[in-house]
């Protein structure tokens, strides 16, 4: 085969071969890139076992709180974390049914007041049970304080509602009839029709 002149042009077919090594290179590279942001991509956004929204509960004497909410409400502790005296709580996980709660004793200065501090809660929890009348029953055995009893309610919920000796009022319920928008409003009408004359009921705030 004769050699190239100086000065002449090399064939084509040269260098087209030369580019293709390299972008097998930088296929290679890619390719790592890859399989990096596959395992990043495994980490779940989410993690395992929460929902969307997690309830974070602040109060004083959480380690007492985690003790009661296991009685009342056969609360499953996931772990705590002790504050810098080792006596408070910084962070706790409850599981209840199939949702987590978090717990956290008050810092004064630092985060969220109790309940005790305000004189009062600024909301509750609803926890959705297979039998809301032994629910009811076991959380008032454990030491909640009765705030409104078992009836069944306009919504179609047989429902009931308890505060715990931290200051946190819960609602307890157990779903019996799905209904419209209409029927609802119907029921609520004859419901409060009927209960005008009684404080307790009427402003009890329900679960609707």
């Amino acid at each position: 085969m004769k050699r190239a002149k100086q000065g002449t042009k090399p064939r084509r077919g040269a260098i087209a071969r030369r580019p293709a090594r390299r972008a097998s290179a930088r296929s290679r590279g890619g390719g790592r890139k890859t399989a990096m942001s596959g395992a990043r991509s495994r980490v779940q956004a989410v993690p395992a076992g929460f929902q969307t929204v997690t309830p974070h509960l602040t109060l004083r004497g959480a380690a007492e709180a985690i003790d009661f909410y296991k009685r009342a409400f056969g609360a499953k502790e996931r772990g705590r974390m002790p504050g810098p005296d080792g006596r408070t709580i910084m962070h706790a996980e409850l599981r209840i049914g199939s949702s987590i709660v978090f717990i956290a004793d008050e810092f004064p200065g630092v985060g969220p007041r109790a309940p005790h501090a305000l004189g009062g809660t600024t909301g509750s929890l609803h926890l959705y049970v297979p039998n809301v009348d032994s629910a009811f029953a076991r959380a008032v055995a454990a030491g909640a304080e009765v705030r409104m009893p078992v009836q069944d309610m306009f919504w179609g919920d047989r429902y009931a509602k308890v505060a715990d000796p931290f200051g946190h009022e819960w609602g307890l319920a157990t779903h019996k009839e799905d209904l419209s928008a209409k029927q609802i409003g119907e029921r609520s009408q004859a419901f409060f029709a009927k209960m005008s004359g009684s404080p307790g009921l009427a402003g009890s705030g329900g679960g609707a």
